[in-house]
Formats: C-alpha cells, structure tokens, sequence
C-alpha cells in the first residue's frame, strides 16, 4: 500500500480503539515516526493531511524541517543529549524523552536563560529494564515536587517504552502502569499532565485503549527502514 493509504488504515484503527474504550474521536494523535525516512516521503505523508511527526535526532530533524511547510509539528522521541538542548528548544514543539531529574533541570537553566519555556515528557522506565533509559516510577514520585517545581519547563505528561513482546496484549499492563503514574502525579499537583505517549506500531491500538494520547507509529506508516551501516 502507498504512505496516504497506510495513513488512513492508521487513523482508521485510532479510531476504532477509541471507540472501543469509550473516547472521544481525537482523543488520540498519531505521531508519524519519520526517523531515517528521506524529507519526500515525510512531505508525502503531509500532503496526505498528517501534521505531527517524530523524529530521533536532532540532527537528522534539521535536515528536513526545512523542506516541509510551516503548519508541521515536529516531535523529538529519541534521547535527548545536553549540547543538543537549545536546539531542541528551538526547533521541536513537544520533547517526548527527558529521562531524568538532571536532564530537566539543565533544560530549565538553557530555558531560563533563552526566554523560551520548551513542552516536555517524562520517560519512564515502565518495565525496569538495564538496557533503557528513564524514570524507574518510584523514582519519579520521589522526585517528582523537584520537577514539577521547574518553572521554566511544561510538564505535559509521560512517555514510555515497555518491553519487548510478541503480544500487543502483554503490553496492557505496562501502559496502564504508565497511565495511573500520571494520574497519582497530576493528584500530587504542579503540572497538568494531559499527555501520555504510548505504542508503537506493533502495539498502538492497546495503547489508545489504556489512554494514550500520543501514539507513535513508523514502520506501519512508511515501510521498513533501511539503517546506513556502521562506519
């Protein structure tokens, strides 16, 4: 199928989970996974009326926000290093993966001294894996009066990566433990915590079950990647 066709079987299954949990229609938006796609199939899957997209790398972003129009949103996913921060800052509308209290408060001295008050997420290591980054949720309660005290910096909500598995139903567990995270945070006080960003394309429809608001699909929209080899 082409990228408006993929597009539109996407926005069709939103939906439909939507429906299926009780939400609003939109409640849910699709964030277009767009990493290591060229700038003509991001423009493509513009033209066929999607807005957002995510991209890994600060860099790679760079490359093609030039080449889209202006009414596009550009979403980081990917980890966030510190001399890539202002840049962010700059040029993303939502940082999906700030994956630590140190992170956020040197994001809060950049945007205090740059007059900008950047929209953020709070990665959360939902499964307490090693190989990944962010939050364990205890941390993150713990922490969490030093965060929301930040107040160059809008805490819009949470993000999560659960682990591997073969059954988008195994992921349940791990969404809804993201969801109610937010909702004992937002009932401690001191950021709204409207967002959650959550599934895959693998596992997006039971992530719009549990509550996400954020889904980010690629692969199900533009095909299989093709990654450069290693030099």
């Amino acid at each position: 199928m082409s990228i408006q066709q993929n597009l539109e079987h996407i926005l069709s299954r939103i939906r439909s989970a939507e429906r299926r949990a009780g939400r609003p229609e939109g409640s849910a938006r699709l964030v277009a996974v767009s990493k290591t796609f060229p700038a003509e199939d991001v423009r493509t899957c513009h033209d066929a009326g999607q807005r957002v997209f995510g991209e890994n790398k600060v860099q790679e972003a760079l490359g093609k926000i030039p080449s889209l129009p202006p009414d596009t949103e550009w979403h980081l996913i990917g980890p966030l290093q510190r001399n890539k921060v202002r840049k962010a800052m700059e040029h993303f509308t939502l940082i999906h993966a700030v994956d630590s209290l140190r992170l956020a408060q040197f994001m809060n001295t950049v945007a205090q001294e740059t007059g900008k008050r950047p929209r953020i997420l709070l990665e959360v290591n939902v499964g307490d894996e090693n190989s990944k980054f962010g939050f364990s949720p205890e941390a993150l309660e713990r922490e969490w009066p030093e965060l929301a005290a930040l107040d160059h910096l809008e805490i819009a909500g949470l993000m999560c990566i659960p682990p591997p598995v073969e059954n988008p139903e195994e992921a349940r567990p791990y969404f809804r433990r993201l969801r109610e995270l937010k909702e004992t945070l937002s009932r401690k006080g001191g950021a709204p915590l409207t967002e959650l960003s959550m599934g895959m394309s693998h596992d997006f429809e039971t992530a719009v079950e549990e509550g996400a608001t954020l889904v980010r699909v690629g692969t199900a929209i533009f095909g299989g990647r093709s990654y450069a080899p290693a030099p």
